[in-house]
């Protein structure tokens, strides 16, 4: 019997591999924390690897002052050579977008939770772009559904411009804002329809988690509970029986003979490398580290990467890019009261041209907070009173998140000469846009200038194609599809190449859509969950 460790950390958890597994779940967002507990409460035995911590629920407040004050550093602690990372062409800002720990990015998301429309689902039959999934949004309705009383989505059903829904949501919708009202009657003038924004936050209590407090740092700190972090779905597996290891970086995977992994290579803090067995291996680290960790497991079998066969594992990168306008009105606006969306549009979603998608999100968070401007402010006394009336309180602004397709070029490799602090080479994510993606941002643009002009507003600034940045929704890196010789995974998730593999999250998109796409990596992974209890 091997000597129990904690790995160096000194919290006397036993970081040591599981005698017996089932299942082996690299990753504990809300992917691997979905699928462990289902199975787990299934009944089998599963043992969760996470790279991070797990951070101490109770300290979410002094997490929120760390982002309310200025200099107080990331709460979630990200960076140093266990994050580094390179990155060309427009160049991409990765260690904005993530959180490595129990909850993964889920822990600082602003909880924002859609379905693709049916369109999304069929590009390359209906406009000749991108890609086909292999699987229809009818296939996947029920686990959408499921993954919404998963999460605690709030929700109305008013949105004339959504796909078929069998139920209604879990919770009632929060209502609509200040801000949101100060734009319906420009937005009817001009023939516009603003709709609820699904949430995955509490507008009431549900599943042990308190209803939303207010405290307006949505995004990265919720200190209420009341948004949805995947950290419920771990503590649930664990329940079940489930053993979740953090600090457990995995460094690679290792297969025998017969097309079947064996074997998850990790790491703890002491320096020391543990090998944990099982009968099915899941990997759900992430856009960027679902690629990388393929790409790291090369062998003589597979010298391009594990599950690489097609040559596609890190290629077709996405994101969604930000496209918005904001200014000013004559009127209170009360900004920052709220800190995250209450009305969108999907209006212009399905529009034949562009081919490419956008939604409208219309921001109750523009401008600055007062809180943060006076913490960062020069001034005191009547000055600093001056500075805050004259920058809150009147802005008002317009989002957008518009599709990227699916582009061979934008890829995740290994960096060769970089290194992080186990000595593998750190991921390089090259990433830029065409002009077809440029040209759906210009078409946001001028709705958004539209509706202000409408409003009366004047327009102080505008993010378009040369400003734009991404959403931080890293997807297509493992795409699913039918033909093993132009993708990584089958409809299931399930690794063509290696039958007892299963890779989970937005890595597995075919396309991406204008949609934020952790409820479709929900449902994905429900639907995986099913067919890998199937293959125990």
């Amino acid at each position: 019997m091997a000597e129990q460790s904690d790995g160096g950390v000194g919290d006397g958890t036993d970081r040591t591999p599981a005698a017996r597994a089932d299942v082996c779940v690299v990753g504990a967002g809300p992917a691997g924390a979905l699928v462990a507990h289902r199975l787990a409460a299934a009944g089998a035995d599963v043992v969760v690897l996470e790279a991070g911590p797990r951070f101490d629920v109770d300290r979410r407040r002094e997490q929120q002052e760390a982002v309310i004050r200025p200099g107080m550093g990331d709460p979630w602690e990200m960076g140093g050579p266990r994050d580094a990372y390179t990155t060309g062409g427009r160049g991409y800002p990765l260690n904005a977008a993530r959180v490595k720990g129990i909850g993964g990015s889920t822990l600082h998301w602003q909880g924002m939770v859609m379905r693709l429309h049916e369109r999304d689902f069929e590009m390359q039959t209906r406009h000749g772009v991108g890609a086909d999934w292999p699987l229809s949004y009818a296939d996947l309705q029920p686990y959408y559904a499921a993954a919404e009383r998963a999460f605690g989505v709030a929700g109305a059903m008013d949105n004339p411009y959504a796909p078929p829904r069998e139920e209604p949501f879990p919770l009632p919708a929060f209502p609509p804002s200040h801000s949101d009202s100060l734009f319906a009657d420009a937005c009817e003038r001009l023939g516009i329809d603003m709709h609820s924004v699904p949430n995955a936050r509490n507008s009431e209590p549900y599943d042990g988690r308190a209803a939303c407090q207010g405290y307006g740092t949505c995004k990265p700190v919720c200190p209420s509970g009341a948004k949805y972090t995947a950290e419920s779905h771990v503590r649930k597996a664990e329940r079940a029986g489930a053993r979740v290891v953090d600090h457990a970086p995995v460094q690679r995977l290792e297969h025998d003979d017969d097309d079947r992994v064996e074997t998850a290579v990790y790491a703890t803090p002491d320096g020391r490398e543990h090998r944990q067995s099982a009968r099915q291996f899941v990997i759900a680290c992430g856009g960027v580290e679902n690629a990388r960790l393929l790409l790291l497991s090369a062998s003589e079998r597979y010298p391009e990467g594990l599950a690489n066969s097609s040559g596609v594992v890190g290629r077709f990168f996405m994101d969604h890019l930000f496209a918005g306008a904001g200014g000013r009105l004559g009127e209170p606006t009360r900004q920052n009261h709220i800190g995250f969306n209450t009305s969108e549009c999907h209006q212009f979603y399905d529009d034949s041209e562009p081919v490419e998608g956008l939604k409208l999100e219309f921001l109750n968070y523009a401008g600055p907070s007062p809180v943060m401007e006076a913490l960062g402010a020069d001034t005191w006394g009547d000055d600093l009173l001056e500075q805050l009336r004259d920058a809150y309180g009147t802005h008002v602004a317009i989002g957008a998140l518009v599709e990227q397709l699916p582009d061979a070029e934008n890829r995740v490799t290994l960096d060769p000469s970089e290194r992080d602090d186990h000595g593998n080479p750190v991921p390089r994510v090259e990433w830029s846009l065409d002009g077809r993606t440029e040209r759906a941002i210009e078409h946001a643009n001028a709705i958004q200038h539209r509706i202000l002009t409408e409003l009366g507003a004047e327009v102080e600034w505008t993010v378009g194609p040369d400003a734009t940045g991404p959403a931080y929704h890293q997807m297509g890196t493992t795409r699913m599809g039918s033909d093993p010789e132009s993708s990584v995974v089958d409809a299931d998730c399930r690794s063509h190449d290696l039958s007892n593999l299963w890779v989970l999250g937005s890595s597995t998109f075919p396309t991406g859509g204008a949609m934020n796409p952790t409820l479709t990596i929900a449902a994905l992974s429900l639907r995986a969950a099913d067919a890998l209890e199937a293959a125990l």
